[in-house]
């Protein structure tokens, strides 16, 4: 017999896997949607290269982008560390000593 408040979670449960199943789904529907545009972008560009070679157009010259200079950082002098006081050690305790217990020999059966 279950309860009503194990029933309930149940109900919960199911609910919010619902809810997961369908962002999943979504989720799954973008990215694909994003590869497809990628792919689309790729063939055109792929066409409009093959175009150009069948034409005979000479390649264009590839674009180059000046890189940013960025500016070095300042180095920060490392400050002094001071040295820990030296902490008296413990002697570590003695261990006990671990003693086999011997096992009784099993009872024969008359």
């Amino acid at each position: 017999m279950t309860t009503s408040y194990k029933l309930e979670a149940i109900k919960e449960l199911k609910a919010q896997k619902k809810l997961e199943r369908e962002a999943e789904a979504n989720a799954l529907v973008a990215k694909r949607q994003e590869e497809e545009k990628a792919r689309q972008a790729s063939e055109a560009r792929i066409a409009a290269k093959l175009a150009r070679i069948a034409s005979g157009e000479p390649a264009p010259e590839p674009v180059v982008e000046p890189e940013p200079v960025a500016e070095p950082e300042p180095v920060a002098e490392p400050e002094p560390v001071a040295e820990p006081e030296p902490v008296a050690e413990e002697t570590p305790k003695p261990k006990k000593k671990v003693t086999k217990k011997s096992r009784k020999a099993p009872k024969k059966s008359t």
